[in-house]
């Protein structure tokens, strides 16, 4: 017995010492670039056992086997076995994955693997965003995805964006991309209440205004028919769905940052100064006081600051972020202030059984303008009183009273002095998600999502100011004596409600056969409602018009309201499935019921089918994966007004009934029919990923106002139409990104794309105008047509050829001899506004500490016409006391040579933009520790840094609304708000 038990302790001890022997306890630092690694984890290979990094990015693990191996991983970092080796202290630093992030793609209802998808679609995420915050969101895919085009309108501080996807596949509908931020698509209207267009009409502001840059965590953009159809009618165009940002550390992080960007303008218009104003010909006024950028431009500054909280556990996750952004314009009494605060934060229940997540977005906008007009006349806004006004001349008298020439040759001090335009616009965006897994193969989801916008415009024009023209003025019943001064208040309601329900199966069969399917259900609901006030006619000791309205004339105080609604109702199905590991197949159909429809045709159906093949998957050496594709499917468009397909009235002064349009119950969906094929690639050790496509998309029963016949008697009313013919869209697409140097401290990554895009209007019996000119000599002119076998918004214009002896411009006729503008033929030239080529580039280096990085983007094969030389720019106004060009003033042109729309004043609108580059440098050490800081990042940044161009107004990257009858135009150019370079500072700081 006493043998046994000692037999029995020497084991128990040899046991014992043996596990001392090979089990230990294993600690140390898990960090990235930036620093510790809070919320990393830690994972015994091949066990359960393991363990988080804390807030200083340290770890411990118990029980460790001597030749155990330990997996760290994190969030878009890219994973790292290491063998224990007996050692009781093991550090290790993750690298960034950008493949990894790739990999899961968002798209509509739900992700994908990139390597899985059937349809085209790229997205980017907030690594690749710039450091300092863009004036939109949408600025942020310039020359960064392949396909997709953005433009600014004009240099504005929350200015209209333009962003097209695949070209142009509507002519009077919406062009723009349906945006999705967070499964609630947004209305995509114009969020502002509206101006008063004194001396014309204003930019829209951009309805991403309210988006917080540092919120966003990525941005996909879905680009043909088998990604987009599950968003049936709102998809013709692309879609842009934006994922924000949840918590990723387990432990508490709170982060800052905080830039000051200063700017001033990047090019410039070229009149004259005063002295060589003097030298050819001017009248000299002997003062030599007067700079235009001086006299209504500025140095603009833009102030950023950015707090964000966040946590996550194994069951919730939440994150809370504040931001103040605040920026001045370049042009004076213009401006942005913006406020925002989100929430995430979402629970899980019943075991993870029920998530639960709800998202909140608030933002107050205070949006500053001035007379910046699209479509002034000759009086012209700030821009073009600035520029004429003779510059030897002074602004002010010797009393400090202003320097007045006439209503007609405005004082641009005065008027920009005069006037003050500013609005309110306080917006709420939100949505609760739930998610119960029925079980481990179905699971279903409900949405409700809001969004509210309420917009206050209010401007004012001070008496004190005489311009001529009858919205400026007013005559007093009483003594007859005239009235000056206008105000204008409006205010804009917008409440739009999401419903949505989806029901999700996915089953792995067997690893030859992965199903996965959706069905959804969705209601959204669009409400709309303004009012408005305008008066005119005050007293010239009145100052503060806006806020005393009932001040004006009497019979000058005109109130106006409106409301509509629309609603789209949708059911919706997707299937996708995976045989033999290698062949990809996506089937998905969509039927959607809009309000805004006729009788007949309430009810759109859009299908579409993908399909995918894994030539090669996973490959060593040279070519590491291949997955060719393509696609067909259709997609609809119903971006028009709302109340278009019934008989609509309204009433007019003095309650008198106005028909506004004619009833057609048979208007029905603009439809476009896509198609295309791709290759998307890795090699080179996946070093060298990219992807080819081409696309051809063909848009039937476009929505068009009918033309007014001239020999049909009685009053014209308008009614929309399906018009016959085919707008064809069709291009190439490519897109590259290589790593260059990936070894350890030292990377360089360097990222290309371009796309060739071209479209015609087929089978179209139409001649329709658009693009209209604006200034003196061109009322009722215009520049571009729509029209049969011919590009969107072709130039119909007079062919100039020069000046005769005489000094009078030589046109070519109807056979093209040359003649005078009696004889002269307009003629639809080969040239376009919509580029035919849009390139982008981006590299960026890392060394140790230091990173930098540089964006380009460009366009190319496209026309502009410069309605801003046209107007201004000729010899009959610098003879009339205007200030102009050397050009134009020392041209042998005619004083009475009229400035006729033509050639003369269409210009190339190629350029290559510098869009940004960045420098910085993020600190570490024992000092940072101290502070309980993880991280702190210095960084410098230059936007708009050059071009390269040879376009001579001031930018050619410009879209000024040029529409006439609502059809829009394009690649106009007309005294635009001038466009910004600038250069920033900022502190990125992680707690």
């Amino acid at each position: 017995m006493k043998n046994s038990l000692i037999k029995g302790l020497m084991v128990f001890l040899t046991m014992l010492c043996t596990s001392l022997t090979y089990s230990q306890d294993v600690s140390g630092t898990v960090s990235d670039g930036s620093g510790p690694l809070p919320g990393a984890s830690v994972l015994v290979k091949g066990t359960t056992n393991g363990a988080q990094t804390d807030l200083d990015g340290k770890f411990t693990i118990k029980n460790v086997g001597s030749n155990a191996v330990l997996v760290f991983s994190y969030i878009g970092l890219k994973s790292q076995e290491l063998n224990v080796a007996g050692k009781s202290i093991i550090s290790v630093v993750l690298k960034e994955d950008s493949a990894e992030l790739k990999e899961v793609i968002v798209i509509g209802y739900g992700t994908v693997k990139k390597k899985d998808a059937t349809g085209a679609v790229d997205q980017i995420s907030s690594k690749k965003f710039d450091n300092v915050a863009s004036p939109s969101p949408a600025q942020l895919l310039r020359g960064k995805v392949a396909g997709v085009q953005v433009t600014q309108s004009s240099g504005e501080p929350g200015g209209a964006i333009s962003i097209r996807v695949r070209g142009n596949t509507s002519v009077r509908s919406g062009n723009g991309p349906l945006i999705v931020i967070d499964g609630v698509p947004l209305d995509g209207g114009n969020v502002s209440a509206g101006g008063d267009g004194l001396l014309g009409g204003s930019t829209p502001r951009n309805p991403l205004n309210f988006v917080n840059q540092n919120d966003i965590e990525s941005m996909t953009v879905l680009k043909d028919a088998s990604s987009t159809a599950i968003y049936g009618s709102r998809g013709a165009n692309g879609v842009i769905v934006i994922t924000t940002k949840k918590g990723k550390s387990a432990e508490p992080e709170l982060a800052y940052s905080t830039s000051v960007q200063f700017s001033k303008i990047a090019g410039d218009f070229g009149v004259m100064t005063a002295d060589q104003f003097v030298a050819a010909g001017g009248d000299d006024q002997k003062s030599r006081s007067y700079d235009w950028k001086k006299a209504v431009l500025r140095s603009g500054i833009t102030k950023n600051h950015d707090l964000s909280f966040s946590k996550s556990t194994a069951n919730s996750n939440t994150r809370l972020s504040l931001s103040a952004t605040d920026t001045d314009g370049i042009v004076r009494n213009t401006g942005i202030g913006k406020y925002t605060a989100s929430l995430y934060n979402s629970n899980d229940f019943f075991g993870g059984a029920l998530k639960v997540e709800t998202r909140l977005v608030y933002a107050g906008i205070k949006d500053q303008t001035t007379l910046i007009s699209n479509d002034a006349g000759f009086i012209g806004n700030i821009i073009g009183s600035a520029l004429y006004w003779n510059p030897t001349s002074p602004i002010y008298n010797t009393d400090g009273s202003y320097n007045v020439i006439s209503n007609t040759f405005l004082n641009p001090v005065q008027l920009l002095n005069s006037y003050t335009d500013y609005t309110n616009t306080s917006k709420l965006f939100g949505s609760v998600a739930a998610t119960y897994k029925i079980n481990s193969n179905f699971s279903y989801k409900f949405l409700f999502g809001i969004e509210n916008s309420t917009s206050t415009r209010k401007s004012q024009l001070l008496p004190t100011i005489d311009i001529q023209g009858p919205q400026f003025q007013a005559v007093d019943p009483i003594d007859n004596t005239v009235k000056r001064g206008t105000a204008f208040i409006s205010t804009q309601n917008k409440f739009n409600r999401t419903f949505e329900h989806t029901l999700n199966y996915n089953k792995e069969f067997n690893e030859n056969f992965v199903f996965d399917a959706l069905a959804g259900y969705s209601f959204y609901e669009y409400n709309y409602d303004g009012f408005g006030v305008s008066a005119k006619g005050f007293n010239s000791d009145q100052l503060n018009l806006i806020d005393n309205i009932e001040g004006a004339l009497s019979r000058e105080y005109r109130p106006s309201s409106g409301r509509n609604k629309v609603d789209l109702q949708s059911y919706f199905t997707r299937v996708n499935a995976t045989l033999f590991k290698k062949l990809l197949l996506t089937g998905t159909v969509r039927i959607d019921g809009s309000s805004k429809f006729g009788e007949n045709n309430k009810y759109g159906t859009f299908p579409s089918v993908g399909v995918g093949y894994k030539v090669v998957e996973s490959g060593e050496g040279l070519v590491n994966d291949v997955k060719i594709r393509g696609s067909y499917g259709i997609t609809g468009n119903q971006e028009f007004a709302p109340n278009s397909a019934i008989s609509a009235g309204q009433f007019g002064l003095n309650g008198t009934p106005v028909t506004v349009n004619n009833a057609n119950p048979d208007l029905k969906w603009e439809t476009t029919t896509s198609s295309g094929v791709g290759v998307d690639f890795e090699l080179i050790n996946n070093r060298l990923t990219g992807s080819l496509d081409y696309y051809n998309k063909n848009t039937t029963d476009l929505i068009f106002p009918n033309q007014p016949d001239g020999s049909q008697p009685g009053t014209y009313f308008p009614r929309l139409l399906n018009a016959k013919g085919n707008l064809i869209n069709k291009g190439y697409e490519i897109s590259l990104n290589y790593k260059v140097i990936d070894s350890g401290d030292f990377t360089w990554d360097v990222s290309g794309n371009a796309s060739f895009n071209s479209n015609k209007f087929t089978n179209f019996a139409g001649f329709v105008q658009t693009g209209g000119l604006n200034g003196q000599g061109l009322s009722g002119a215009y520049a571009q047509i729509i029209t049969n076998d011919r590009p969107l918004y072709s130039y119909n214009l007079y062919e100039w050829r020069g000046y005769d002896a005489n000094g009078m411009s030589i046109y070519a006729d109807a056979a093209g001899n040359d003649t005078g503008l009696g004889t002269a033929a307009k003629k639809i030239l080969d040239k376009q506004p919509l580029p035919k080529v849009n390139v982008g580039f981006s590299t960026s280096f890392t060394y140790k500490n230091f990173d930098a990085s540089a964006s380009f983007y460009g366009a190319f094969g496209h026309y502009i016409y410069n309605n801003t030389t046209n107007a201004y720019f000729f010899k009959g106004s610098f003879l009339g006391g205007r200030n102009t060009t050397e050009e134009a003033a020392t041209s042998p042109q005619a004083q009475g040579d009229p400035n006729s729309p033509s050639t003369k004043y269409l210009e190339k609108g190629d350029f290559l933009r510098m869009g940004n580059l960045t420098f910085g440098y993020t600190f570490t050490g024992s000092s940072l520790e101290k502070l309980r800081i993880k991280s702190a990042r210095l960084f410098v940044n230059g936007s708009n840094l050059f071009i390269i161009t040879k376009y001579s107004g001031t930018d050619p990257e410009v879209d000024t609304d040029k529409s006439l009858n609502g059809v829009p135009s394009a690649g106009m150019e007309y005294l635009s708000y001038p466009r910004e370079k600038s250069l920033g500072v900022g502190l990125n700081v992680t707690f």
